[in-house]
């Protein structure tokens, strides 16, 4: 009896590489829920690779450590999606730099600033408290105030280029102004802690940003509760 060779059946790269990354979403998902709600001690990397339905191997594979797993659910909310570029690479950044009106500048930037503490304001509480305790923690909180820091620097720069900043300001002192009214620790403490809603803030951040840094009255509007 001759045996007919069947044709090997094509390898679809395409179709692994999409299964993986669904497995790491899964992953980064079940991670942010635990931590969330439990906190980076009390949360396992077991429980995470049960929430995520896979093996926890599977888990040590994509991420390594517990710590690496937080930084990679950090930089997903930080850029809101997977692309690996970074945020001084982002459109919503970079129309922010080459935006020529001061005012809108200031606008935008507290818009987006917003959007961006929507998403990671809860993480990020979970950073500050697990860099207490654990080295590697520590270490990306370290970056994400150095890298926030740097990416203020670069917008108050903008700002005094286009003939914003107002006078007797110099960039240092405006850098310093801006870096405090949009660090997501105020976030915490007037959206998390004073249950500011999101509108509320983006207007404080905008009216006060506006005064300090180009020292000009904008009439937001009132904040009463």
């Amino acid at each position: 009896m001759v045996e007919i060779a069947r044709p090997k059946r094509k390898y679809d790269s395409r179709r692994r590489q999409a299964q993986a990354a669904a497995t790491r979403r899964a992953i980064l998902d079940a991670a942010q829920r635990r931590f969330e709600r439990d906190g980076y001690v009390a949360t396992t990397m077991e429980a995470i690779a049960a929430d995520a339905g896979v093996a926890l191997k599977t888990v040590y594979s994509a991420f390594a450590t517990k710590s690496g797993l937080l930084r990679a659910l950090w930089d997903l909310l930080l850029k809101g999606d997977l692309d690996d570029a970074p945020v001084a690479n982002r459109a919503w950044y970079q129309e922010i730099v080459a935006e020529p009106d001061p005012a809108r500048q200031v606008r935008l930037i507290a818009a987006n600033g917003r959007a961006v503490k929507s998403r990671i304001g809860p993480l990020l509480a979970v950073i500050r408290d697990a860099a207490t305790v654990d080295q590697d923690s520590a270490a990306l909180w370290n970056l994400i105030q150095t890298d926030f820091y740097e990416n203020q620097t670069v917008l108050v720069a903008s700002i005094d280029d286009h003939g914003g900043l107002r006078p007797g300001l110099d960039r240092t002192v405006a850098t310093d102004i801006l870096w405090t009214l949009n660090h997501p620790n105020v976030w915490l403490l007037l959206v998390g802690e004073r249950h500011w809603t999101p509108d509320q803030f983006e207007a404080w951040f905008a009216g006060v940003a506006a005064e300090q840094l180009l020292g000009v009255q904008t009439g937001f509007p009132s904040l009463s509760r």
